[in-house]
Order: structure tokens, then sequence, then C-alpha cells
């Protein structure tokens, strides 16, 4: 397996600094792109196409949090994690909370109209925007819980400068975390969007 990490020149830490990172994959990438070996032979053509198209793989890993830490994962513990289904301690109220919201929005959406007087008709639309505002708050909830969990592993990274081993055990809860948060926006959004085309 490629290290990442140590192709963009960077330590395997969970938590990297955003902008440092693109810096340092822009230079990095600058130095082979392609079309500064115009006369290059098919063969070396072939190995700078490589080593930019990994560099990419690299910098579209290491980028976003949840895949850095299935590579860091993946490298420092030899595999995947295996109980990726398993609710991480701290999620599990939001866990019910964002399935029952998006379960009973469902059933709104699902919901015929009663009639078309204009009456009933702002009354479901009332009852729609209350239903987005709902979503939205949960949204922002999990907004919080990933900042928190960012925070966390920039915390972390002080302690591993410090000579602490890394907490591989934590980690994995924070990429399943941070797996759970992923789906549940999405689930959000699409019921957002939905609600969105029903208002019009």
């Amino acid at each position: 397996m490629t290290d990442y990490f140590a192709l963009l020149k960077e330590a395997r830490r969970p938590w990297l600094d955003a902008e440092a990172l693109k810096n340092r994959f822009m230079e990095l990438s600058a130095q082979c792109h392609p079309d500064k070996f115009p006369e290059a032979s098919a063969e070396q053509k072939k190995e700078i196409n490589s080593r930019y198209s990994e560099l990419n793989a690299a910098w579209q890993c290491l980028s976003q949090t949840r895949s850095r830490l299935l590579h860091l994962l993946e490298l420092e513990s030899g595999g995947r994690p295996t109980d990726i289904q398993k609710i991480p301690p701290g999620t599990g109220e939001l866990f019910m909370e964002v399935g029952q919201t998006c379960s009973q929005a469902g059933a709104f959406l699902k919901e015929k109209p009663l009639g078309d007087s204009p009456m009933l008709k702002a009354k479901r639309f009332v009852e729609q925007m209350g239903w987005t505002d709902k979503l939205k708050q949960l949204q922002e909830k999990i907004g919080a819980l990933a900042t928190g969990l960012e925070g966390e592993l920039q915390q972390m990274n002080t302690a591993l400068e410090g000579g602490s081993p890394l907490p591989l055990e934590r980690v994995e809860e924070i990429y399943r975390s941070l797996s759970y948060i992923q789906r549940w926006n999405e689930q959000i959004r699409e019921k957002i969007v939905e609600l969105a085309v029903q208002e019009n």
C-alpha cells in the first residue's frame, strides 16, 4: 500500500492543516506535471503520469478527514476497521434523533394534501417549513459534533508531538463517527431537497 503521508511529505497524523497540505500538494504536483515534460519519451511520460496520478490520489485521500483516518488506520494496524456498524460512543442519541426525524419527515412527504383550498395549502406549507427547520437544526447538531471531533484530532497531534502513542482505538471510533455523520448529512440533505421540491 502506498503511504500517502510519505508521498506528500507529511508526518502520519490524524489531523492535517488543510491550507498547508494544499500548498504542499500544489508544490509537489507542479514539479511533475505532465505538461512540463513535452520532450519526454513514452516510457518517461508513463512514469510522470503515474507519479502525478499518485499525488492526486494522495491529496484526495488526505484532504478529507474521514478518508485520512481510514488510511492512517490501514497503515498503522495493517487493515481496515472491522466493526464499522458499531455505533461509536457519544453518538447514540443523535443516531436515534436523525433516524426518527428523517422517518417522520418522510412520512409527511408521503401524505396526500387534503385539498386545494388556499387555507389547506397554507397549512401544508407551514408544516413543510417546520420540518425543514427541524432538519436544519439537526444539521447544526451534527456539524457541532464534527467540529468537536476535528478539535480532538488536533489535540491528538499535540500529544503525539509530546511523545504519546497514537490512540488507534479512539482514531477508529472517530472514523466510525465521521462515517455516520456523512450518512446522516446525506439523508438530511435529501429530505430538505424533497421538502423544497414539494413547496413549489
